[in-house]
Parts: C-alpha cells; sequence; structure tokens
C-alpha cells in the first residue's frame, strides 16, 4: 500500500521534464495507478527510477527495453494511451 507521502513522491517522479514522458505518465498516475495491482504499482515506480534518454528510446519505440517486467509496464502504458 502507498502512503500519501510515497504516492506524492511517486507523482512527483512523474514530471521528467521531457514533454512526451510528462505526457505519458502524469496521466497515467493519475487515471490508471490505481488499478494496478499492487505489484505492478511497485513495478510502476521502479520503471520511474530509469534514467530518461532509455524511458523515452522503449516508449517511442526506438529499442526494446531488456528487462521483461518493465517491458510489460511499458507495453501497458502505451496500450492505455492508445484506448
Amino acid at each position: 500500500m502507498f502512503t500519501q507521502k510515497r504516492r506524492s513522491r511517486l507523482r512527483w517522479a512523474c514530471r521528467r521534464g521531457m514533454l512526451e514522458l510528462d505526457v505519458l505518465f502524469m496521466p497515467f498516475e493519475e487515471e490508471g495507478f490505481d488499478q494496478l495491482s499492487e505489484e505492478d504499482q511497485v513495478l510502476f515506480e521502479r520503471l520511474l527510477t530509469c534514467d530518461d534518454p532509455d524511458l523515452f528510446a522503449w516508449f517511442m519505440g526506438h529499442e526494446a527495453c531488456k528487462d521483461p517486467e518493465l517491458a510489460r509496464m511499458v507495453s501497458h502504458i502505451l496500450h492505455r494511451v492508445k484506448v
């Protein structure tokens, strides 16, 4: 379970300073995070610790994420954006 403090840190981590990532992460955190399992919430938190150039490459399809769990979360977020 995410405490209010942990959730606030998560929201702050969604603000990347790169518009392409901000428009993915910020709405996802607001609208999709609560629907994730607790395991996937932790996975999303871990995704946000990755470097921006890697995140950009994964979300823009320039390269595949080598971590299967993170790749699944990237796919989940992209699917939500397309729906």
